[in-house]
């Protein structure tokens, strides 16, 4: 077990450009994530972890070694490399190099033949990822398609708003063509969310193998997915405003679909 207490570390300063940049933590193939709960999480889903790095005053050997087996490498840190590390004022003292896995369209496998899917086109915000990802493990669907990223999904801001639900989905990223392509390859029915040429979302029926797609408050939907869509559907607004939060506006036909589905059993 190795102790660290110079923030001006080799090893340190190497985490500091994986915390701070997308270009690096591609390029490394590597990630940080910190807080008992988010660890526990991307362990359950099975991260590779290459380190655990750890203030004693925060959390104890036993404690990492109750997450972890006995074989995986600890560094205890100083309080002041970890707070130049730490995202969050306050995770419990504890931070996981993780080496990232590969979001490929091709490594997407369905559990039940029915799958229900959201589709989140050009989405920038951290906090709408997260509040995307969360409404997905909170309707339990069965993929989380990202086309067009706009983000990386382990910045530590998406994580954060995710509460480490970037963990519990499972989730691809491509571009619209190649999501589309594979929606269609495997016979599935797409709903647009959009204005135009649209059907109220409640008039659909999503019992059937489905995909959402949402896309961004300023700008919606491309036209590629107006055009390949299933149906298009629509939120009716009662208000002063045609729009609504991302997260919010999916939810709704998540929760929609899954009702139906529920219903139909």
């Amino acid at each position: 077990m190795k102790e660290i207490t110079s923030i001006q570390n080799s090893y340190i300063k190497n985490l500091l450009k994986i915390q701070e940049k997308s270009r690096e933590r591609k390029k490394q193939g590597l990630f940080l994530v910190e807080g008992k709960r988010e660890i526990s999480l991307a362990i359950a889903a099975n991260y590779e972890f290459e380190d655990v790095l750890f203030l004693e005053s925060f959390i104890s050997e036993e404690e990492i070694l109750h997450l972890f087996n006995k074989n995986i490498n600890r560094t205890i840190i100083s309080k002041e490399v970890y707070q130049k590390l730490a995202y969050r004022a306050s995770t419990e003292g504890i931070i996981g190099v993780v080496r990232a896995k590969d979001f490929s369209l091709k490594n997407i496998v369905f559990k039940n033949e029915n799958p229900l899917i959201l589709v989140a086109e050009g989405i920038e915000k951290p906090g709408n990822i997260g509040a995307l990802l969360r409404t997905a493990d909170a309707a339990n669907i069965d993929a989380v398609f990202i086309a067009d990223p706009k983000s990386d999904l382990y910045n530590s801001n998406i994580i954060r708003s995710s509460v480490g639900c970037v963990f519990t989905n499972q989730i691809a990223m491509g571009s619209s063509e190649e999501i589309i392509a594979f929606l269609q390859e495997n016979n599935i029915d797409v709903y647009a969310t959009t204005l135009q040429n649209s059907n109220e979302y409640h008039q659909e029926n999503y019992t059937k193998p489905t995909a959402i797609v949402v896309g961004t408050e300023a700008t919606g939907l491309s036209e590629i997915w107006r055009e390949k869509a299933t149906q298009n559907i629509n939120i009716p607004m009662q208000g002063n405003i045609d729009s609504m939060n991302v997260s919010v506006a999916a939810a709704i036909v998540i929760f929609e679909a899954k009702r139906q589905r529920n219903f139909k059993k």
